[in-house]
């Protein structure tokens, strides 16, 4: 991929390779980086993969300048640089997108672009130069970004190629993306690879980092798996296989596949009728909602973050008012009663933030397996906590699920993200609920938790359980739910039977370019 030419068709240098070579990083009590070689192209994209915990993003951070490493160097074409800042790191032509997009809301998309560069009209401002610039770059790789549009009236796919636009304007040579695609479309997802794609033939170097393994092969020349903050092996990605990968970031065999056996589906747990809820400010935010969860059935929610997902989970589970319509459990009115009441009425919830709204972080793991029952027996005797039961009962639901835990009075910051959402998931199950709402139920979790998450849920499915599963993951989506329900800006674009509807059409609806029968 490769070629003589030493500039990008932008005029600037390009870089030939960069390697990171024995970097260590050290944090109190972790090894974060461990001894880590890395290298990237002209032309190529490079993937990083690995586990949550890995040291991923640790390593970007040091090629970017936000950290500096302990040992080892960063070398730019054969010759050692330091990177002490993100400004040296643009500096050198090295820009990283992250995932939570870093654009100030309230001002236009040439303000952002030009936010720390210098003006070519000190002390007057030349946003008629940035603005050009931006037209020439959007017409170039095909971004469709007006300079002059508010950054809080974007939607989330044109926010992205603001990013995009922001890394070409300063002449990024070497593009770091952290997740880029977390909370896009398929259709913007093929949309920014196209993008990428191009940036790679012009002569860019491009690090990609993503646990979703379709779109490292979908665009990647090479991968390299970190675990432990180590390098467990770099392949050219065509040589390679899923399973392959995935054994790599776990450390064990791994099954990739999620097979939904078929259930005696019965009876409807959870009916919702032309549900209607507004925000703060008095703006609708979910609007006509109808449907119903039966038992033995999980029906899945998708939609792209911010069209009404966390409002739905909300109402249901007594966190968010219900302005109009009406929401039944087991066939009563529960319509805004309080979540005290919806957990006694046999509703368990997962939240989708769990340090926020899921775990108190500085109790214990036995503390937390408690939250919501720790005032009825057998966990009290009056007013008097049942400390042997509650041990026992916390070392039962550990044990059984799989929780890595030093013992069950570590507190739970202590944890790692996927253990502690296992937490969550046990003391929810252990209630033997009616209805689970299960939010974003792997967010933010490693490979090998996610599978153990999955397979419990199908486990209840098989049960009997009635499970609303919300996720913003398309392919965790497709794998678990019997019927999907789209959400776009607050209103049901369609429920759709999962093994007749393609992921195609999923992301039409997601973007409420279609809409589909509700089933």
């Amino acid at each position: 991929m490769m070629t003589e030419q030493h500039l990008l068709p932008s005029g600037l240098p390009r870089i030939e390779r960069v390697q990171m070579q024995g970097i260590v990083k050290r944090f109190p009590g972790v090894l974060a980086n461990d001894r880590i070689d890395f290298d990237v192209g002209a032309g190529e994209i490079h993937a990083l993969l690995g586990e949550n915990g890995a040291g991923k993003s640790t390593l970007m951070k040091v090629l970017y300048g936000l950290y500096q490493p302990d040992e080892g160097q960063v070398l730019l074409d054969g010759k050692p640089i330091e990177v002490h800042s993100p400004t040296d790191s643009i500096d050198y032509g090295i820009s990283m997108i992250h995932q939570h997009f870093m654009l100030v809301q309230n001002i236009t998309v040439a303000e952002n672009v030009a936010l720390g560069l210098r003006s070519t009209r000190e002390p007057r401002l030349d946003l008629d130069v940035v603005s050009a610039r931006i037209r020439e770059l959007s017409a170039k790789y095909g971004l469709q970004v007006d300079p002059q549009a508010v950054i809080s009236k974007l939607a989330v796919g044109e926010r992205q190629r603001v990013e995009i636009i922001k890394a070409l304007y300063r002449g990024a040579a070497l593009l770091i993306l952290d997740e880029p695609t977390a909370v896009l479309t398929p259709q913007e997802v093929e949309d920014v690879f196209v993008i990428f794609r191009q940036m790679a033939a012009e002569g860019h170097a491009l690090i990609f980092i993503s646990h979703k393994l379709d779109e490292i092969f979908a665009l990647t020349d090479r991968v390299t798996v970190l675990r432990d903050g180590r390098v467990v092996g770099t392949r050219l990605t065509s040589e390679v296989t899923k399973k392959e990968l995935a054994n790599m970031m776990v450390g064990r065999e791994v099954s990739l596949e999620r097979y939904r056996p078929p259930v005696e589906v019965g009876e409807a747990r959870l009916r919702l009728h032309h549900v209607n809820a507004v925000n703060e400010d008095n703006h609708p935010i979910l609007k006509e909602v109808s449907f119903e969860v039966r038992s033995g059935e999980i029906v899945g929610v998708a939609g792209v973050s911010g069209n009404g997902q966390k409002p739905l989970a909300e109402c249901i589970a007594g966190l968010q008012r219900v302005q109009s319509g009406q929401l039944y459990l087991e066939g009563r009115e529960l319509t805004n009663l309080s979540p005290a009441a919806m957990f006694k009425a046999g509703l368990s919830y997962i939240p989708e933030e769990r340090m926020h709204d899921g775990v108190i972080k500085d109790f214990s793991v036995a503390e937390n397996m408690i939250l919501q029952d720790y005032i009825h027996p057998p966990f009290s005797r009056g007013i008097f906590l049942n400390f042997r039961y509650i041990a026992e009962h916390a070392q039962k639901l550990i044990s059984d699920f799989n929780v890595k835990t030093p013992s069950r009075e570590t507190p739970v910051k202590n944890l790692s993200g996927g253990n502690i959402q296992k937490l969550i998931l046990a003391r929810e199950l252990a209630r033997r609920p009616r209805l689970l709402i299960a939010a974003q139920p792997t967010r933010g979790v490693d490979i090998g938790a996610t599978e153990y998450i999955h397979a419990q849920l199908l486990e209840q499915r098989g049960q009997g359980l009635a499970t609303l599963l919300i996720s913003e993951d398309l392919d965790e989506i497709k794998a678990l739910s019997d019927r999907i329900i789209v959400l776009f800006n607050g209103e049901i674009m369609g429920i759709v039977d999962n093994d007749e509807v393609t992921v195609q059409e999923l992301g039409l609806m997601m973007a409420g370019e279609r809409r589909a029968p509700v089933i």
